[in-house]
């Protein structure tokens, strides 16, 4: 049985999503009473959406059925920055992880996802606002120059090229960022409307017979065969549950150990057209600093600016039921990173603001697998906030393992037992509020051409991969304690 549903909640809601949400829209009905499914996916985001689409793809009559606690969307996926970007800079992490062969089949096959992802909505009417720009990797200070050299010296002694060098000069002759020293240029990246994706995907899913139920927490899952989903008033039974619940992954203790959950924030201004064409940078590249806690900027379709900073709130036990209402406390701080690459944008007004969750794991590489003790519960997490084009690979490797096929992606090297990197709490709290101020020291003292002392530059040495991964320690790889 469901109930009614309420109109889709707009307000409150980061600027994304209320673009997304069209006015009179109806959430999905919540679930009530004891059901059964082939296969329950709980989480309503890029991957659990993925990979309802998936398993409908592979096997038509599949009884799907997606329980989020929110609206689908509401978590990160509907908050991200918006930008896709194949996973060639964590190629150190994944060879260890793949081999060689491995890693670049998947970084390939990441690549291709971005023109599958255009392809898709064009297929089925998604306004994503999908929009080919290339990736501008910079240094906006000196001890930023070169970040990017060792992965570029690995691609060559492998024969993949997917980096172009850029000088300063040459970076200022194509748009006015005079903060940006020099950087690398990757081709067969995107920038999209992240809500508008996602809301597309769960109208895809419901055409394809998927059974979404929003508002519908889990309050407890039985790992009996089959296992068993309890939500608020209900219950359901399926051959298979699958989790791909992000950042809210931590509620369970042999997941929690594995993942680092840090909120990200980012701002978004009023159309600019003509401050953004004084300064060359309409429909240009989408652009990172190589801070450890990375800074970026790019546009919108209507030509917004759209800045955001990472490495923001820290919860204790993780972010808890949190569901990052409101503006972000962090404007000053994004502000400040405009003005870093470019003076000229730096004072344009922030009509939005808002902050996300993003499950950061060591390598900054997701895990899937099946839950210890749990053969029919399955985890895909840890995304590392680099999730958009690898959502569609990760319901792959969900899929083929929620089906029992024997492929490359049920044998790809990212399945894996969750790592035990993190202590328990309250050290993880203490420990991993020292290292965030250890690296906005360190970030923060390398502008003004310093360097942290060494407790510091070994406290920063700590953090997590994100979207960059130069090195996976082999005791991370095999799941050992470390």
């Amino acid at each position: 049985m469901a109930i009614d549903a309420p109109e889709t909640r707009r307000d409150g809601r980061c600027f994304w999503l209320r673009q997304a949400i069209a006015p009179g829209e109806r959430d999905a009905p919540a679930l009530r009473g004891d059901h059964r499914a082939d296969m329950c996916i709980v989480g309503g985001g890029f991957v659990g959406l993925w990979t309802a689409i998936e398993l409908k793809r592979r096997a038509p009559t599949l009884d799907v059925m997606i329980v989020e606690a929110d609206i689908c969307g509401g978590g990160a996926s509907g908050r991200s920055s918006g930008m896709v970007l194949p996973q060639w800079v964590k190629f150190a992490a994944l060879e260890e992880l793949c081999g060689t062969e491995g890693a670049l089949a998947f970084c390939r096959a990441s690549a291709a996802t971005v023109g599958s992802i255009a392809a898709f909505c064009a297929l089925e009417g998604i306004d994503a606002e999908f929009r080919p720009d290339p990736w501008l990797w910079a240094a906006t200070s000196e001890s930023q120059r070169g970040a990017w050299r060792s992965i570029v010296e690995n691609f060559d002694r492998h024969g993949a090229a997917p980096f172009r060098e850029m000088s300063g000069p040459e970076i200022q002759a194509e748009m006015d960022m005079p903060g940006l020293l020099e950087g690398v240029r990757m081709d067969g990246t995107a920038t999209l409307q992240p809500a508008k994706l996602v809301r597309g995907l769960r109208r895809v899913a419901l055409a394809r017979g998927v059974r979404i139920h929003e508002n519908t927490a889990m309050t407890r899952l039985e790992r009996t065969a089959p296992p068993r989903a309890h939500v608020s008033g209900g219950c359901v039974t399926a051959g298979c549950v699958i989790l791909t619940m992000n950042a809210w992954s931590m509620r369970f203790p042999e997941l929690r150990s594995a993942v680092l959950v840090i909120s990200s924030d980012d701002a978004i201004t009023a159309p600019v057209p003509e401050k953004l064409a004084q300064a060359r940078y309409i429909a240009k590249p989408l652009i990172s600093d190589s801070q450890t806690f990375v800074t970026g900027l790019r546009t919108t379709m209507d030509n917004r600016l759209n800045p955001g900073i990472s490495g923001g709130e820290i919860g204790y036990g993780g972010l808890g039921a949190r569901r990052f209402e409101g503006r972000s406390t962090r404007e000053a701080a994004i502000r400040a990173c405009v003005r870093r690459a470019s003076p000229g944008l730096a004072d344009i007004p922030f009509v939005d603001s808002w902050s996300g969750p993003i499950d950061r794991t060591r390598s900054g590489l997701p895990l899937f697998g099946r839950m210890a003790g749990a053969p029919n519960v399955l985890y895909g997490y840890g995304f590392s906030g680099n999730g958009i084009a690898t959502a569609p690979l990760a319901a792959r490797i969900l899929a083929s393992l929620a089906l029992g096929e024997v492929d490359e992606w049920s044998r790809c090297g990212l399945v894996r037992p969750p790592e035990y990197w993190l202590p328990p709490e309250p050290i993880r709290y203490l420990g991993a509020h020292a290292v965030r101020r250890a690296i906005r020291r360190k970030d923060s003292l390398g502008h003004l051409g310093r360097k942290p002392g060494p407790v510091a530059r070994w406290l920063a040495g700590m953090a997590p991969g994100g979207i960059v991964t130069t090195r996976l320690r082999k005791d991370h790889q095999r799941g050992e304690r470390p």
